[in-house]
């Protein structure tokens, strides 16, 4: 997720472990442990982008890192407070919860997280976007208001568990949305004879009305969208070709195999004039019209010195108002 829900939760939890002994230094130390995981995106000034890519949301991310950082962090904070009435055991419970949270939330959403580092294997459940004001915005105004209460007052806790009883029931919410929205994207594959493989869906960004899914056939990805508020479950699919084979000798390259390993094989490759690019379809396209045909994660692959390289296409996002607007008229059921 952001990193403002993630400093949201953090405080939240900070709270809940410690709020009624130190007040809103529970807060604020809670608000930082959903900070730190985040702290893996500093390796993209220092390596490549694949590198960087890898390592998002991995060691920094993991359980093995909450056991060993959390023990740190607390005997510095009692260290930092020593006459406060939390013991250093409070400290690292607090520590821990704060950075747990964190991957266990961002495991909802589409990129995922190796919860189970070093293994490779991410826990992705994709029911929620990376930025979801209906998540945020409640639980932001509860922190927000308690603060301004005594440590010590009913109503400080009362606030906070309301503020973790919205966003937790949002997060179950979404969890029914998925289920819903996947039996819609297969029944219309089936009403409409196409035969597919697998199916991944997931909301579009800012909501969990409109949902897309990336449906994968023999030799192409199929993408396509529907709203809670469309009128009927008529769903129109974008084909877009593999293309695997345009890879030539390059397919053997172990570049390839970290990118193909990075996309979890959801992946199309294309070809613009004289050069190659290799299309991260987890996270859709720039845009819910058909064809749009930009996606989020692009990589242009070319040669220097003999090495095979992969850079990010740059986004085109100059003008953010027409995506903005064909996103409020699809979530309302307005079909292009």
């Amino acid at each position: 997720m952001d990193s403002l829900t993630q400093i949201v939760l953090g405080a939240a939890v900070g709270e809940a472990c410690l709020g009624k002994k130190v007040g809103n230094k529970a807060i604020l130390w809670g608000a930082i442990a959903g900070t730190i995981p985040d702290l893996d995106v500093l390796t993209s000034n220092f390596v490549d982008i694949v590198t960087a890519n890898e390592i998002h949301r991995g060691f920094s991310h993991s359980i093995l890192f909450c056991l060993i950082a959390a023990p740190v962090f607390g005997w510095l904070l009692h260290t930092i407070y020593p006459r406060s009435e939390a013991t250093r055991k409070d400290w690292t419970i607090l520590m821990f919860l704060g950075l747990f949270t964190h991957p266990i939330l961002d495991a909802f959403t589409t990129w995922g997280t190796q919860l189970f580092w070093p293994f490779d294997y991410k826990v992705s459940f994709k029911n929620i976007f990376v930025v979801d004001p209906l998540y945020t915005l409640p639980f932001l105004l509860c922190i927000l208001i308690l603060m301004f209460y005594k440590r010590t007052s009913p109503t400080r806790r009362r606030l906070n568990n309301l503020g973790l009883i919205i966003s937790s029931s949002y997060i179950l919410l979404t969890l029914g949305l998925k289920w819903f929205t996947y039996t819609k994207f297969e029944k219309s594959l089936h009403d409409q004879k196409i035969p597919f493989i697998a199916i991944q869906n997931k909301p579009t960004p800012l909501n969990t009305i409109l949902w897309t899914a990336n449906v994968e056939t023999e030799d192409a990805f199929l993408i396509g969208f529907y709203s809670l508020l469309d009128d009927d479950d008529s769903i129109q699919y974008s084909k877009f070709p593999k293309n695997h084979q345009l890879l030539g000798d390059m397919a053997s390259d172990p570049l390839i195999h970290r990118l193909i390993a990075l996309t979890e094989g959801w992946y199309t490759i294309e070809k613009k004039e004289s050069h190659i690019y290799f299309n991260d379809l987890r996270f859709g396209q720039l845009g819910v019209v058909p064809k749009a045909n930009n996606f989020v994660f692009s990589y242009e692959l070319f040669y220097e010195n003999g090495m095979l390289q992969a850079k990010e296409k740059e986004k085109d996002v100059r003008d953010i108002s027409p995506l903005l607007s064909q996103l409020w008229s699809r979530i309302n059921g307005i079909k292009p």
